[in-house]
Parts: structure tokens; C-alpha cells; sequence
């Protein structure tokens, strides 16, 4: 009767605390320490059971997770590790997991209660499950911070995490696979730790796995290695990568999509090989398409990639240019809602078009220089939006000599701004008899002796630059108040005197 009573209720517990709405009431009626003595029932259902109530607690916020460890239960848990069978391996690194995921101070609790020791022994247990559930608390105590990281690194986690990858079991792999990337996004040393132990060639086997959830893990790991220097970028090249990654960003999962655009980035902007490299595998059209297709956060990393690739060199940034990026990356800027998605945009056009007056005419051309003026003027921009705006405003005008496109800037930009737009045609105007007629019907020059400007500044150098190109009565003509005083000539002129 004792026995059945004690197996109803961890039963009823576990089953209360699988649903939100419960975790308080549960909190409130004392359960934790209810439960703890429960973990040592000499019942093994029991204490099953009694671990999953625990870990569905600890699951749910960081003050029940606290209460675990301040109630003792990691000890016991990490003891019970080595112990039991594997029922109760898979419950307690469910705990274990469950409190080591909300901060970096849980996780070293998990840490220093020598869990570390126990859940590498897991991973080499026959059963997969009792594998897949230690490396899941082993990436969520690296995920924090290095230290964190370093601590499962020095535990041995590492080759036996790339022995997972290779199970056949594909939740084993999923989850060994992110645990990986948890350990080596944090440092380049840790992220070497990955590659020594041979991680890049299993997990680039693994690019045209036909489960998604795998691959959104497999494409963030190569991520987490490839960001971190030349070398790692290239070792991951080195695994004939390229041209199979580019089918993926065509994948049915927004997270797989998003990924393979983020690891294509993060090898992009090292060097301007690497960026030929996924050049000459058709990664620039590739790309380009993925940014027309995609909108939001999952464009973002594509945007970034255009943005390195182009920053590179003029030969890089015309690879852009061809590819129909720039019509992609102003529908980017003019499309998007969220600011940090349009100065990514805006940055990227910059890139493309400080390099040569070819490159900025393309970027003009796309009717980008009145955007990008608005996203820096609009008062509902984030300052970061303003920011990459005018300073991409910049790098392209002072390369813009295509005068068609500079001309609504007349009108609309601030000084700041304005000086660059009318130094652009001082610099043309003077050698181009056609645009100097040009300037004059578009009403240009009539612009242009309206702006005050102080004596002695660069922008009243500039006018006088324009104004020199002129007749003295065509610039006379247009300047303010010029049809006032004829009108006085008229008033003042007595016929036949």
C-alpha cells in the first residue's frame, strides 16, 4: 500500500508539472523537498520518476532550478549517474540539463558538483538515449561562456561527442552535432579543440542529410568553427564544402536555409580568396537569389555575406554587381521593417560602391542614394540605421560621378551631406559640356545659387567651382531675387528718356 502510494504520487507530480500552469502551485505546496527523498527510493520506477518531476521543475525558471541546488539534489543526481540504470541516467542529465540551462551561475553549480566526470562516462554507455542525454546537458553547460566550455572540453567530452555524430541514430547526432557548435562557438581555441578531434569531415558528410533538424545543427557547427579565423575558414573549405552547401540554401526549413547562409557568410569575410573561392562555385548568385527569396532575420546573413564579399576588392564587389545584388539589397533596404535588417542592407550597398565611379554609378543607378538619405534623415530610424546610411551615403557619392542620380539630393539633403553631392559635380562640370547643359534645364543650377554658404567653407569652394563653368548673366539669371531686381528695372526705366 506504501509502496503504491509513494508510486502515485511521483507519478501524479510528474505528470502536474509537465504543464505550466501547475509549476507554481506545485512550488507553493513544498514538492521539491517532497520529492528529493523520493530520488532514493529503493524502487527504481520511483526514483525515475521522481528525477523527471525534478527536471520538469528545474526546466521551467531559474528560481526552481536554484532550488534543486540549494536542496542538495546534484550530488545525489551526479552519484546516481554512475550508479543506476540507464532509466535513471536519461532522468537525472534531464535535471542536470534542466538547471544548468537558465545562466552560466546555474551551470557551474552543475559543474562543481562534479557532474562534468559522470555525463562524459554517459557518453560512452551502450544505450543512445542515455548518450543523447548527457550530451545535451554537456551543451547546454558549454553554450554560456568559454570557462563553462573549457570545463567540458578538459572533461574529454570532445572525441567521444564526435564518436556520437557518427551513430546511426539521427536524434544522437542532432544532438552531439549542436553541442559541438555550443563548444566551439566561444574562442578559436576551443573551436581547434573541435576540429583536432576530427569534427569538420564527419559533419560535412553529413550536408545532404535528408532530415532537417540534423542539418540546421550540422551548418551551425561548421558556422561556429569558420568564424573564428582564416585557418578554421579554410579547414572547412578543405571539406569540399562548396559548390553541395548551395543547394541547402534553397531547403525547405527556414532554419536550415538560414544557417547555410550564415556559414557562407562567416567564410566570406575573412579574405579575399575565400570570397573568390565561393565566387567561382556560383555562391554570389547563389546568395543573391537567397536574399530575394527570403525576408527578415533569415535574409540577414545573406545581406552580411554581399556586404564582405564586395568589401574585398573592386573585382569582388563587381561579382555583386553582376550578380543582381544591388536591385536585392535596395529592395532589402526599402522592404524591411526591422532597422537592424536595412542598415545591414545599407552597409552592404556602401561596400559595393565606394570602389570606383563604375561601381557607384551601378549602386546609383538602382535609385538606393534617396533611400538610403531617407533611412538617415527619418527620425524613426535607430541610430545604428543612421549611421551606416550616411556613411554609405558617403562612400558612394564620393565616388558617384553619374549625375542623374545626385541630382534629387540637391533638394533634399542636409549641409553635412549636400557638400559631397555639389563637390561630385564641380568635379564633372567642368569637363562635361553636355551635363553642364543638363544642369541648367533641370533647374540644377537654380538649386545650387539658392544654398547658403559660408565664405571660406568647402561647399561655397565647390559652388564657385559650378558657378565658374557659366556665363556671368546665366548664373546672375538664376541666383535669387535676380526676376525682382528686372522688375525694379522695369518700375525704375522711363521710355524715351
Amino acid at each position: 500500500q506504501y509502496q503504491k502510494a509513494r508510486t502515485t504520487f511521483v507519478q501524479t507530480v510528474a505528470e502536474l508539472s509537465s504543464r505550466p500552469q501547475n509549476i507554481e502551485i506545485l512550488q507553493n505546496a513544498g514538492v521539491m523537498s517532497l520529492l528529493r527523498p523520493l530520488l532514493l527510493d529503493i524502487v527504481p520506477t520511483i526514483q525515475q520518476t521522481a528525477a523527471l518531476a525534478l527536471g520538469r521543475l528545474a526546466n521551467y525558471n531559474d528560481d526552481l532550478a536554484m532550488a534543486v541546488v540549494k536542496g542538495d539534489i546534484l550530488p545525489q543526481l551526479v552519484y546516481s549517474l554512475a550508479e543506476q540504470n540507464r532509466f535513471y541516467k536519461k532522468a537525472a542529465a534531464f535535471v542536470l540539463r534542466a538547471v544548468a540551462r537558465h545562466s552560466p551561475e546555474l551551470a557551474q553549480h552543475v559543474v562543481d558538483c562534479g557532474a562534468l566526470d559522470a555525463l562524459v562516462v554517459c557518453l560512452e554507455e551502450f544505450d543512445p538515449g542515455v548518450k543523447e542525454a548527457a550530451a545535451w546537458a554537456l551543451g547546454y553547460i558549454a553554450r554560456h561562456n568559454a570557462e563553462l566550455a573549457q570545463n567540458v572540453v578538459d572533461a574529454g567530452a570532445v572525441p567521444l561527442l564526435v564518436l556520437c555524430v557518427q551513430e546511426p541514430e539521427l536524434s544522437l547526432k542532432r544532438i552531439a552535432a549542436s553541442a559541438l557548435s555550443d563548444i566551439s562557438k566561444h574562442t578559436s581555441e576551443l573551436a581547434q579543440t573541435v576540429v583536432d578531434a576530427g569534427a569538420i569531415a564527419h559533419l560535412a558528410q553529413m550536408i545532404l542529410n535528408q532530415d532537417a533538424k540534423l542539418k540546421r545543427q550540422v551548418f551551425s557547427a561548421l558556422s561556429q568553427i569558420a568564424k573564428h579565423s582564416v585557418d578554421l575558414a579554410e579547414m572547412v573549405v578543405e571539406a569540399e564544402i562548396f559548390p553541395a552547401v548551395l543547394n541547402c540554401l534553397k531547403d525547405g526549413d527556414e532554419y536550415v536555409k538560414k544557417n547555410v547562409a550564415t556559414l557562407i557568410r562567416e567564410i566570406a569575410k575573412h579574405t579575399p580568396e575565400l570570397s573568390q573561392l565561393i565566387v567561382n562555385a556560383g555562391g554570389v548568385a547563389a546568395v543573391v537569389d537567397y536574399v530575394g527569396e527570403t525576408t527578415g532575420n533569415v535574409r540577414l546573413p545573406g545581406v552580411m555575406m554581399l556586404g564582405y564579399v564586395a568589401a574585398h576588392s573592386e573585382n569582388l564587389a563587381m561579382a555583386v554587381v553582376v550578380s543582381k545584388g544591388v536591385t536585392q539589397l535596395a529592395l532589402t533596404l526599402s522592404e524591411e521593417k526591422e532597422d537592424h535588417i536595412r542598415a545591414a542592407a545599407a552597409w552592404a550597398l556602401g561596400q559595393i560602391g565606394r570602389h570606383t565611379p563604375e561601381h557607384a554609378r551601378a549602386v546609383a543607378s538602382a535609385n538606393v542614394l534617396p533611400r538610403l538619405l531617407e533611412a538617415y534623415l527619418s527620425t524613426f530610424s535607430s541610430e545604428d540605421l543612421k549611421t551606416k546610411a550616411k556613411r554609405a551615403l558617403k562612400n558612394i557619392l564620393q565616388k558617384c560621378v553619374y549625375l542623374p542620380a545626385l541630382e534629387p539630393l540637391l533638394h533634399d539633403a542636409p549641409p553635412n551631406i549636400l557638400k559631397h553631392v555639389v563637390g561630385q559635380f564641380s568635379k564633372v562640370l567642368p569637363n562635361d559640356s553636355k551635363a553642364r547643359r543638363m544642369f541648367v534645364t533641370s533647374g540644377g543650377l537654380k538649386k545650387v545659387q539658392e544654398i547658403n554658404s559660408e565664405p571660406g567653407t568647402i561647399l561655397h569652394e565647390y559652388i564657385n567651382t559650378i558657378n565658374t563653368c557659366y556665363p556671368e548673366e546665366i548664373v546672375r539669371y538664376y541666383s535669387p531675387g535676380y526676376s525682382e531686381r528686372l522688375l525694379d528695372r522695369v518700375d525704375q526705366y522711363a521710355p524715351g528718356s
